[in-house]
């Protein structure tokens, strides 16, 4: 009999992925003795050379000054401080290298010079070097997203029927992300003040990370993050929902389509099937289109996982472990217990089968990091796995890609005490209800992209007056975290998606039978 490999299902493939691209990270990770200096040569030649293994490194201005100086643990500090030079700052230093001529085989110099430097950049390595296929898996999601989105919501909404059963749905949709919120942050406050991980930091680790992840903080805070509630209910309504679409804006695009499907059931039938046809099976396509996509998604996952490993490494995870497993704590327990109580309460699911249903979305969010880029993946296992009709999912989570973050939210709350610890600030409880209240405005105001969540931080940083320097504690451990905060993220929406299916009486079972 001829041997076949087994057959294993999408989520068992993406879960494979995920675990041999961190054992390809690891095993190929960039080197924190090594640096790529790209400089100018003649008039347009740009060449790169890379140095390792150095002794000392220093930025001489054009006096000959050494203003800054490095040892041979800093790479980090090094690319962070270039990284705040204005482009007319890096064409005037001269990179200076130092090294030990008995380390490089007797090769190098002890004194190298590198001058009109474009770039200091890590040597990326084949784990590093594969991204881009994971880039294209995601860009694909983010393809699909919001023509689905679009489509979906039309339909959905020009079924509901009347506009006072939209308002209902609406009005319970956003409760229920409320609650789901509210939960998530009062978590993260009690085991943070429980855990006291600021106070586990060391003087030594703590001026390490300032001194490497300032010049991000900088940048970061340029952005002027702002948390206006009555401007963002005036954003809603676009002036111009094609410009809408094309920048990405979900909620503008959410509150676009709502009016096209409500206004559809306002004209005679005869007139409006045809355009709700037009989109139903826009729609179909589009999750067509889904399923070809997740075809390709182990590699994607791979590529992704296998650069965010080798670029960032476990090491920083050692100097934050306590900040790091507070929040991953409060992730398992809102995970598993308050979402689980809520889809069996108010959603009458066995959380298991929930759980079950949501791996492959769960494991998207992971390697994604993206909210919006999961959308359509949970869209349709909310549909073909837990039995929530087209009309509920439609509505309920785009909106939620959008406003609900509880992954998020937790963060922001966990590491804003987490800082001030750090600092030896005494938050009473006003000021953690402050935090409270400002995280769940700051989750409306969250995009549903990568690392946006570092920079809302600022705003619940700045209400309790938190130095907002501070984020350069955290920076290191950013990028990971927001992969877990993620499948918060999309588990809440879909949590909420099951209860109100529920409470609308058309959830149903994988027969197709109401549940």
């Amino acid at each position: 009999m001829p041997f076949r490999l087994p057959k294993f299902q999408l989520h068992t493939k993406i879960l494979l992925a995920l675990i041999l691209g961190t054992l390809f990270g690891v095993m190929f990770n960039m080197s924190k003795y090594e640096l790529a200096i790209s400089r100018v040569n003649g008039e347009h030649e740009v060449t790169t050379e890379v140095v390792e293994r150095w002794t000392s490194i220093e930025f001489v201005d054009q006096t000959g000054a050494v203003t800054s100086r490095f040892g041979p643990e800093d790479q980090l500090r090094i690319l962070s401080v270039f990284g705040g030079l204005s482009k007319e700052q890096k064409r005037g230093i001269t990179v200076r290298v130092w090294s030990d001529p008995a380390q490089q085989g007797g090769t190098m110099r002890s004194d190298r010079s590198f001058e009109r430097v474009t770039s200091l950049a890590k040597v990326p390595t084949i784990a590093v070097a594969i991204k881009p296929i994971g880039t294209i898996f995601i860009r694909l999601l983010m393809f699909v997203a919001i023509p689905l989105v679009i489509s979906s919501l039309i339909v959905g909404a020009s079924s509901l029927g009347d506009l006072r059963k939209v308002g209902r749905i609406g009005a319970k949709t956003l409760g229920f992300y409320v609650v789901t919120i509210v939960s998530a942050v009062t978590i993260g406050l009690v085991l943070v003040n429980y855990f006291q991980p600021g106070t586990r930091l060391g003087v030594d680790s703590r001026e390490k990370l300032m001194a490497e992840f300032q010049t991000n903080v900088q940048q970061k805070m340029e952005m002027e993050p702002s948390l206006d509630l009555v401007n963002l209910v005036v954003r809603i309504v676009s002036t111009n929902p094609f410009e809408s679409v094309a920048r990405g804006d979900m909620l503008q695009i959410v509150f676009f389509a709502l009016m096209i499907g409500v206004s559809l059931t306002a004209i005679p039938p005869p007139k409006a099937a045809p355009v709700i046809g037009f989109f139903d099976g826009f729609s179909e396509l589009m999750i067509k289109m889904v399923d070809m996509i997740m075809k390709v998604a182990p590699f994607g996952v791979f590529a992704l996982i296998s650069a965010t490993v080798g670029e960032f490494g476990f090491e920083i995870l050692q100097t934050l472990a306590w900040y790091a497993g507070t929040l991953l704590l409060g992730f398992v327990l809102h995970q598993f217990i308050t979402l689980g109580l809520l889809v069996r309460v108010f959603g009458g699911l066995n959380p298991l089968r929930f759980f079950r249903a949501m791996k492959e979305v769960m494991l998207i969010g992971f390697s994604s990091s993206s909210s919006a880029a999961t959308l359509p993946v949970n869209m349709e296992t909310c549909e073909q796995r837990l039995g929530v009709p087209k009309q509920i999912t439609s509505f309920v989570l785009p909106l939620g890609a959008t406003i609900n973050m509880d992954g998020t939210s937790m963060y922001q709350a966990v590491a804003t005490v987490f800082i001030a610890q750090v600092y030896g600030l005494d938050l009473n409880l006003t000021a953690q209800l402050t935090i409270l209240f400002t995280a769940v405005l700051a989750s409306v105001g969250t995009a549903p992209v990568p690392g946006v969540g570092i920079v809302m931080l600022i705003i619940v940083l700045r209400s309790v007056n938190v130095p907002e320097e501070g984020i350069a504690l955290i920076l290191g451990v950013d990028r990971i975290l927001d992969m877990c905060r993620t499948v918060l993220n999309v588990s809440g929406d879909a949590v909420v998606a099951v209860i109100m299916a529920k409470q609308e009486g058309v959830l149903k079972n994988p027969e197709g039978v109401a549940a």
